[in-house]
């Protein structure tokens, strides 16, 4: 019997190899309905099999964290400090978006009129119905479930978490009786947790599957004339990576490089399939495991995919300052810093419908004088851009749990060395016959 060591392959190389792969599909079956009706059924199953387990995860965890921390005073104070975060967060996103379409003007150099249209009707009827519904008051009412099994069928994120922080602090103001419910629901996410791992196997496969249908259905000359604005939105949410969130983490004690060691595999997955809930069970138990309190990071990430969207808002800055240049249409300071102030509105209150950034920029180009025809010209790219936005919020929304954390002294350094360092030893696999 003779045995040897091999290596083996990480999800996150699991899934470029599938991204590659599903370009090379698109390309072979471009236009071919046949083959981009299967991938788009087998895209599909795969991001359903992620939103099945997405919010059993966020009710066990958060009810549990929240019964663990069971001070309402302290859950109000992580509460308010969680939101100016994201606050601040969003508008240096804007803004960065805004100084750089204003230095590199990129919408100068295309010619709108030589681009192919797409059909933006979805997100048109979308952009209407959101918009008639994201005042204020409206906003704050949606959260308030009235029927907390009805938002737990349409995946209404906000009024789950509402729910499920109440559910948490009555656990824990009933004391013993509470234990009961918190031993259910800790085994309700430990099963969550596994179902997780099985259906990470199928990511290659979905990620596959998603980029060919993508690549299938427009092709890859259709990114020729818009390739300047595609490689500068992605350099800007590099450069946020790394410079403000980087110099956000040290002013924390936290290297952003080991920040993004632990969770490479989950922005890989988050960037391949352009879904943050992809990613979103695996986050909060990476940063569990990371280091950060459950009651922290069970409230911060869920809350953060809808009001942490730093990827999103880079793009949709970038993008309607792109369109306006495009139109040869000059915006001054005041009527960017209106932008600014729709953006930071508008993009809280959309956070919840399909195609978010999307129909954001819709609701928001007419305040500048764009036509919404405008908007049909990077329709096409659209989902490319979102690849890089999405992975850019699942890193926003991981850091965030960790500075939260640190501020009230509920994060473990030794534990959060430890797992870093595993992430530094190659991963063997023994094998005998």
């Amino acid at each position: 019997m003779k045995h040897y060591r091999g290596y083996r392959l990480t999800l996150g190389w699991q899934i470029m190899i599938g991204l590659v792969l599903g370009i090379i599909l698109g390309v072979v079956f471009y236009q071919n309905k046949t083959a981009i009706t299967a991938m788009q059924n087998i895209g599909t199953m795969f991001i359903s099999l992620i939103q099945m387990i997405v919010l059993p995860i966020v009710v066990s965890c958060l009810t549990v964290g929240i019964a663990n921390m069971g001070d309402i005073k302290k859950l109000g104070r992580i509460g308010g400090k969680t939101l100016i975060y994201f606050e601040l967060m969003t508008t240096v996103a804007i803004i960065l978006g805004l100084v750089v379409a204003n230095v590199f003007h990129p919408g100068d150099f295309i010619n709108i009129h030589q681009l192919h249209s797409q059909d933006i009707s979805q997100y048109v009827s979308t952009a209407k119905s959101a918009k008639s519904h994201s005042g204020v008051w409206e906003t704050l009412v949606g959260i308030i479930p009235t029927n907390f099994f009805s938002s737990l069928s349409t995946g209404d994120m906000m009024p789950v978490i509402f729910f499920s922080v109440f559910f948490g602090l009555g656990t824990a103001a009933i004391g013993e009786q509470g234990k009961i419910i918190i031993n259910f629901l800790n085994a309700v996410s430990e099963v969550m947790f596994k179902v997780t791992n099985w259906v990470m196997h199928a990511a290659p496969v979905g990620v596959c599957a998603l980029i060919g249908v993508t690549v299938a259905q427009m092709g890859l000359s259709a990114l020729a004339p818009l390739g300047y604005f595609i490689f500068l939105a992605y350099a800007t949410m590099a450069v946020f990576i790394l410079v403000v969130m980087g110099l956000v983490g040290k002013l924390f004690g936290l290297n952003i490089f080991t920040l993004l060691k632990v969770i490479r595999d989950e922005v890989v997955l988050a960037f391949s399939t352009a879904s943050s809930e992809a990613a979103l069970p695996r986050i909060i138990d990476k940063m569990d495991k990371f280091g950060v309190s459950q009651g922290i990071v069970s409230f911060v990430i869920p809350t953060g995919y809808t009001f942490n969207l730093d990827g999103s808002a880079i793009y949709q800055s970038l993008a309607a300052l792109f369109l306006a240049q495009a139109y040869h249409i000059h915006l001054s300071i005041g009527q960017q810093i209106t932008l600014l102030v729709v953006l930071m509105i508008t993009s809280k209150g959309m956070a919840g419908v399909p195609g978010a950034s999307f129909v954001v920029l819709l609701a928001t180009i007419s305040t500048i004088g764009v036509p919404m025809a405008g908007l049909t010209f990077i329709a096409g790219i659209d989902r490319l851009v979102d690849m890089g936005r999405t992975a850019v919020n699942v890193v926003g929304n991981s850091l965030a749990s960790v500075v939260i954390a640190k501020s009230e002294n509920e994060f473990n350094e030794q534990q959060a060395t430890e797992f870093a360092a595993s992430f530094d030893k190659p991963k063997n696999v023994s094998t005998s016959d």
